[in-house]
């Protein structure tokens, strides 16, 4: 899943938004301990969403979509509209509640920018400046995202018009994969949620 998934699955606990969001940028055990058992769960947390958005099936149906013009990054593609559509799902944000929600994520974050890897800091400096977690309720907000990802891709060679094209042609079917499969990613991450707790 991509950055605004993560952050709304941490369920506003500032610890598990730290972890889930920086989680990419920690390697290794030696890293991983640099950090407080509470954000290191919520990097845990992050990777029991990826494993699950992997191999969950209807994530396997929606990168059919992307896999002719983009090949293997077509899981990427599919993480960033799945948080399209979960800015814009009516039963989880309003306009204003996405971009209040965006403001906590940023402020809390900002509240321990010291302990956090630079090369996170550098990409979260572009995620609040440009406002991404409230952007991707805009078609153009997903477009300049496309465009980012396939320029840094080292080996896609493919028009983001082309990936954007593909988006917009299925966005209905993508839209139902998203509203089939995002409410098992919720209540898969609470049941381990509530695990944890009963230990």
């Amino acid at each position: 899943m991509n950055h605004l998934a993560h952050a709304y699955l941490s369920f506003r606990q500032p610890a598990l938004i730290t972890g889930n969001l920086i989680a990419d940028f920690v390697k290794g055990r030696a890293q991983l301990s640099a950090y407080a058992p509470d954000i290191q769960y919520g990097i845990t947390i992050h990777r029991a969403i990826d494993t699950f958005t992997d191999q969950h099936p209807v994530t396997h149906k929606a990168k059919r979509y992307f896999t002719p013009s983009c090949g293997l990054y077509s899981g990427v593609f599919v993480d960033l509209i799945y948080d399209h559509f979960l800015a814009t799902d009516p039963e989880r944000f309003t306009d204003d509640s996405l971009r209040q929600f965006a403001k906590y994520v940023y402020s809390v974050i900002n509240e321990r920018k010291s302990e956090l890897p630079e090369t996170f800091l550098r990409m979260f400096k572009s995620m609040e400046e440009f406002n991404w977690l409230y952007n991707y309720h805009y078609i153009d907000g997903i477009f300049r995202s496309m465009r980012g990802i396939a320029m840094r891709a080292q080996y896609l060679d493919t028009d983001p018009n082309i990936i954007y094209a593909v988006f917009m042609e299925h966005y209905e079917g993508l839209k139902l994969c998203y509203q089939e499969f995002f409410p098992d990613l919720q209540k898969h991450v609470e049941n381990l949620l509530l695990q944890e707790n009963r230990q």
